[in-house]
């Protein structure tokens, strides 16, 4: 039965054409099998039968064994396996977003300097920026005055239990009376108080202090005046939006910084084959830079949606092992997924497609040659190695994996001559 549309055509030329026209396309018909099979039984076929199988020799090509050399031609077979999605896509390597902080301001005033750019390594403490606020004047006057209250009180404390000691010993010779006594034990309690009550003011003041200008020492450009913003974490500043002369509240991100030893992968997988790539799976990857170096991550986010324009899924790993690589490396990645029920498969170079249509060669050895035939397939999901064969071969089907882009050339040229 004729596989491809062209066929039929080349079927009704061949009934409306003169006697003279049927033996001339049986005759190049007949010097092309010898061509690609050179010393085939076959090229003594009498002049009317090759006529009548001429427009089916067009979709098949024998191929000697010296051609089936020269060609590269290797063959493998339709199998019926447990179906795993694979792909390969480029990926990139970026900063992992739970590694980030975002600095934020911390009191309303005016930014006076900013000492990072994006790209500069900073260590835990280091300031970044200066603020000239009232905030931090009020906090370290506070502090003078809670410093100032503590020595004072400090004072009373030592007066009241000195008082309360010689009240102590009078009163145990017999010397003062019980009230007498009292008061001078309540007065050192409330001295003590007091003392501590100042203690904690002191201890606020300078927390706030310390809050707003860091336990670090103040930066060369910095003046008492000035809330310095300091990096929590050592890393690398990833962005900056704090701006000279900018009026901010708190809040207001100034700037963020991450950690470039803690990277993840991001990847962009075809809505098509992302099917059965979930949390978990398997990725190898290669840096550009680096293509024969194999490194190990596991995906960790599959997201839900698909993106509207480019039609693809975002799929995240966290890479395995040391990290290689910087942030916004390019990297060609691999994604196993998880096995799913038995498919009829084969390898994804057999296919190839011709006026349109989605074609296999399959094999039959002829001795030490061999005999191709083209025959339309339909196929279902695909992998970066395999391909799901819906209709069209059978399980055990005998199919041409390499050289085959030269079948379909002879294919092509046999097409064309029977045209002519």
């Amino acid at each position: 039965m004729p596989v491809f549309s062209r066929f039929d055509r080349l079927q009704h030329v061949r009934r409306a054409s003169t006697p003279r026209l049927a033996t001339s396309i049986a005759a190049a018909g007949t010097v092309l099998v010898a061509a690609c099979g050179r010393g085939a039984e076959n090229t003594d076929t009498p002049a009317d039968t090759v006529a009548a199988t001429t427009a089916v020799a067009l979709d098949t090509a024998t191929f000697s064994a010296e051609a089936v050399k020269i060609a590269g031609i290797t063959i493998d077979t339709a199998k019926t396996l447990p179906w795993q999605a694979s792909v390969t896509v480029p990926g990139r390597l970026q900063l992992d977003p739970s590694a980030l902080e975002t600095i934020g301001s911390i009191t309303e005033g005016r930014i006076t300097h900013v000492t990072v750019r994006v790209g500069d390594r900073v260590s835990a403490g280091q300031a970044l920026i200066m603020i000239h606020s009232h905030e931090i004047m009020d906090a370290r006057s506070s502090l003078k005055s809670g410093t100032a209250r503590v020595t004072a009180m400090l004072a009373e404390r030592d007066l009241a239990v000195s008082a309360a000691e010689r009240a102590q010993r009078l009163f145990d010779n017999k010397a003062m009376s019980r009230a007498e006594l009292d008061r001078a034990l309540v007065g050192r309690r409330v001295a003590e108080s007091n003392y501590e009550q100042a203690v904690a003011e002191r201890e606020r003041a300078e927390a706030l202090v310390e809050h707003l200008a860091g336990a670090g020492p103040l930066p060369a450009l910095a003046d008492e005046h000035d809330v310095i913003i300091r990096t929590p974490i050592a890393g690398v500043v990833t962005a900056r939006d704090a701006q000279p002369g900018t009026v901010v509240l708190p809040g207001t991100p100034l700037v963020t910084v991450g950690s470039p030893d803690r990277l993840q992968l991001e990847m962009h997988v075809p809505e098509q084959q992302a099917v059965g790539l979930d949390v978990g799976a398997a990725v190898r990857y290669a840096l550009t830079d680096r293509p024969d170096q194999l490194f190990d991550a596991v995906v960790t986010r599959v997201a839900p949606t698909v993106d509207t324009l480019s039609r693809t899924v975002q799929i995240m790993a966290q890479l395995k092992g040391r990290t290689v690589g910087r942030a916004e490396t390019f990297v060609q990645a691999n994604i196993s997924g998880r096995g799913t029920a038995p498919a009829l498969v084969i390898p994804d170079r057999a296919l190839q497609t011709i006026d349109g249509d989605t074609v296999v060669f399959m094999a039959e050895p002829r001795g030490e040659g061999m005999y191709l035939r083209a025959t339309r397939v339909r196929v279902g999901r695909r992998s970066s190695e395999r391909v799901e064969v819906l209709a069209g071969l059978d399980p055990g089907a005998i199919v041409v994996v390499r050289g085959v882009a030269i079948a379909k050339a002879e294919l092509l040229k046999r097409r064309n001559a029977g045209a002519e």
